[in-house]
Formats: structure tokens, sequence, C-alpha cells
């Protein structure tokens, strides 16, 4: 579980994110996007914090943001109490190895044109860790701890060969390469089939609990969340509408998107 008095690893300060219009129809011109507004979110160490919404409430755009992908228009981003804008070299170097994500589409996320051994290995390669034999080493060694097979056969293989709940794997193994304190991931069993979803799902849990990883998980479905989140926050028109443990939130939602989060999966499951 999180510690909720500790000073947060990861954190959201008031940010804002806007685009600006574009075109037009018959001479007039978009309004500006405001895709998040006065989003603040702490992500605590060793916490599992979830993050549910409709598509289009802006997670995506917050994780980005987050990762440090995207800038900011107000606010700023936080690494262990730090703005990352105002990281220096070595400083940005260490909160790029810190934190670490794992994409929706793992076919999207792993280029088809490497092996699977240069792709895990790759991290370690961009951030000078080790030598070119010991990264692959350590690329066998991940691969094992993702229930993967780490051999010379498999290391060799290309994505395409893979299932898709094997390439997500592979993307949580390049993920952890090089041993990150946060973990964001972005839908990560939407795009699989049902019966793989929940063999990832239980290999997430296992790895929280075997490193104390802070994971910060979105997703639409507010059952997952509920089952595996120490707190859960609701996004709604670009900010944060409600949050809290998951069992108070879900169960009693204050906010009308979190009851319709909760009565879409009611639904569902009858």
């Amino acid at each position: 579980m999180g510690e909720p008095e500790a000073t947060p690893l990861l954190e959201a300060r008031g940010v804002a994110r806007r685009y600006p219009p574009r075109g037009g129809v018959g001479g007039l011109a978009w309004r500006e996007q405001v895709v998040l507004d006065d989003v603040s979110l702490a992500l605590r160490p060793g916490e599992i914090l979830g993050l549910v919404g409709r598509s289009g409430a802006g997670k995506s755009t917050l994780a980005r943001i987050l990762l440090g992908l995207e800038p900011p228009n107000g606010g700023e981003v936080r690494f262990r109490g730090q703005p990352i804008g105002d990281l220096d070299g070595a400083g940005l170097q260490r909160f790029r190895r810190a934190v670490q994500v794992v994409f929706q589409d793992p076919h999207a996320s792993l280029d088809p044109r490497h092996s699977l051994g240069a792709i895990v290995s790759e991290p370690l390669a961009v951030h000078g860790v080790g030598e070119r034999r010991g990264r692959r080493e350590r690329g066998a060694q991940l691969l094992r701890e993702v229930g993967l097979p780490g051999t010379e056969l498999f290391l060799g293989r290309n994505p395409r060969e893979l299932s898709g709940g094997e390439r997500q794997r592979v993307a949580l193994a390049r993920a952890l390469a090089c041993g990150p304190e946060v973990l964001i991931l972005d839908e990560p069993v939407s795009a699989l089939d049902v019966s793989v979803r929940g063999q990832v799902l239980n290999l997430l849990l296992e790895l929280h609990r075997g490193t104390g990883l802070a994971l910060l998980l979105i997703a639409h479905d507010v059952r997952l969340v509920a089952r595996v989140c120490d707190r859960v926050a609701v996004m709604a028109g670009g900010t944060i509408v409600e949050e809290g443990a998951p069992h108070s939130v879900l169960a009693s939602p204050t906010h009308p998107a979190t009851a319709e989060l909760v009565g879409a999966a009611r639904w569902l499951s009858t």
C-alpha cells in the first residue's frame, strides 16, 4: 500500500493544456481546445493510483505531460518535489530513468524492425548502463521476469511473431530495464483479449509487490481500478472531479461523471 504522508514521487500541480485553433469552416476559425484545466494529482511511493474517465477526458494527455513528453501551458510537474522544468542534464536523465511508461497498444509501441533483445536492452544503451553483452544478459533476465523465455532464440525473434499478450510483456520488460521508481500504465490491458488481460494484470501486481514500484494505472474500466488500486481519481472535461479510496468513490459517487462510469460497469456486468 502507499504512504499517504510521504512526499509525492510524481505530481501535477495546477496543470493546464490547451491547443490553438486549427483551420475552420466557412472562414470561421475553430476555438482553442482546452484539454486539461487546473489538474492536480499526486502519486506517492509504493502506491497504485487509478485514473479513470471516459475517452476524451484528458487522461492520456496528462500521462504525456507527467512523462515530460509534452509541455503544459500552465502549472508544473514535480519529481520528488522538484519541478522537472528546473532539472539539469543529470537530473533530467535521472527523471527519465525513474519514470517509465507502458502504452495501450503493444503492437504500435514496439519497433518491428528490431529484435526482442534489442528492444528490451535499448533503454540500457540509451542511458549508458553496462556493456553490450551485459545489456543483452539483462534483457534476457527481464524477459524471464515477465514470464517469457530468455533464450537466445527468443531474443532474436521479432515483435510480429508474438501474440498481443506477449508483446505487452515485452513492453513491460523494456519499461523495467533501468529500474524505474514510477510506472505509468496507459490502458495497459484494454487492447488485449479478455483471456489475456487477467494474466498481464496479475503480472503487474506481482511486480509491484516484488519491487515496490509506484503505479499510475490509467483506465476507463472502474471494475479494474477498484480491484487493484489504493486510490482512484476520476477525470471529466479535462479536470479531476472526484478522488479518494476506491470503495468510497465508486460505491457512493458524488459527481455525475463517476456515477455514469459506475453505472456503465454495472450494466456491462449484468
